[in-house]
């Protein structure tokens, strides 16, 4: 706490120059940092005062009411704790989270489909807004499901990123297939990805490098939808990178967007290199991230999601996929 309120101290000390702002990145990171900072100690100060409180009551109040003041207490003091293990550069930030089917057709798709809505109603569940920014929908299958091929969403909110990191990875799907006339058994595959949002500046992204192209929207969108080229793909050349956005009616918005995707992609690309050239340096073999299956949620011939990185369970899938994800994610984060 002492450290906290030293540095905050150095930055409100910075931010009274009279120059402070002649940089002006640099004066947003400085108040992001010390705005967090004051939050920090202030949700300390109330953790404080409630202890105090409660030492104070303890007297008069029922043994229902103690309980529910201490538990409403280690509610916030296990919300403090948890924000210690976000100490990556972006973990703070917001994240870009793309789920791609994989092997499976139907099944894949609508898989696919499901952890869409797995992740936008935990979204909900902690206040984070969750965009659309680039759906390429599959197949219509049995019941009129529609699945998704591939799909980006743009998650705005605190520690957006630091929570949901971790959920990179293959998630595998067990059950009986929607699909089959047989109603036989099926295993179906997704991978999730998600990566930070990187600021403008931080990646040197040369103009010659860019392919930029418009086409027509072919996804939901309104009425103006498929009337005018507002979609954008941009192709960084040197890495081939492709991102695309279609989510919104304007040409511009749907760039500014997909720069966003492009800035995010060319990170990861940029941190598998430099570890791809370690291996090489110590000679040690690299494991393809598709393979790299981190859940499993079967739902035939029994009910259970399991976690194979930390062995957190649930017998409870329904709750899982709707979003009920903070034991597993809770967990994640401490590995």
């Amino acid at each position: 706490m002492v450290n906290v309120k030293k540095r905050a101290a150095e930055l409100e000390k910075e931010a009274e120059k009279q120059d402070f702002w002649s940089d002006k990145e640099r004066a947003r990171d400085v108040s992001q940092e010390l705005a967090d900072l004051k939050e920090t100690i202030d949700s300390i100060g109330e953790i404080k005062k409630s202890i105090n409180d409660v030492e104070e009551l303890k007297e008069i109040l029922d043994s229902d009411g103690l309980y529910n003041e201490v538990a409403d207490i280690e509610k916030k003091i296990k919300e403090k704790e948890k924000e210690t293990f976000f100490s990556g550069k972006y973990d703070k930030g917001n994240a870009m989270l793309s789920i791609y089917s994989g092997a499976g057709g139907q099944d894949a798709q609508d898989w696919t489909a499901m952890l869409l809505r797995m992740y936008q109603r935990y979204c909900e569940k902690k206040g984070f807004k969750a965009e659309m920014l680039d759906e390429s929908l599959g197949e219509v299958g049995a019941e009129g499901r529609k699945g998704i091929k591939s799909v980006s969403v743009s998650v705005s909110g605190k520690y957006a990123y630091g929570l949901l990191k971790k959920e990179t990875g293959v998630h595998r799907l067990v059950r009986i297939s929607p699909f089959s006339a047989q109603k036989l058994r099926h295993t179906s595959f997704a991978l999730v990805e998600v990566l930070p949002e990187i600021k403008e500046g931080e990646i040197e992204i040369k103009p010659d490098d860019l392919r930029i192209d418009f086409y027509r929207s072919s996804g939901p969108g309104g009425q103006y939808v498929n009337k005018r080229d507002s979609a954008v793909r941009i192709t960084h050349i040197p890495s081939n990178i492709v991102v695309t956005c279609q989510s919104e009616r304007l040409q511009g918005k749907n760039k500014e967007r997909a720069m966003k995707m492009l800035l995010s992609k060319l990170y990861l690309y940029n941190l598998e290199k430099q570890e791809k050239e370690m291996s090489d340096i110590k000679g040690e073999k690299i494991s393809v991230s598709w393979g790299n299956q981190i859940r499993s949620y079967v739902l035939h011939p029994y009910k259970l999601v399991k976690d194979l990185r930390t062995e957190v369970e649930s017998t409870q899938p329904d709750k899982v996929l709707d979003g009920e994800l903070e034991d597993f994610i809770e967990a994640e984060i401490k590995i």
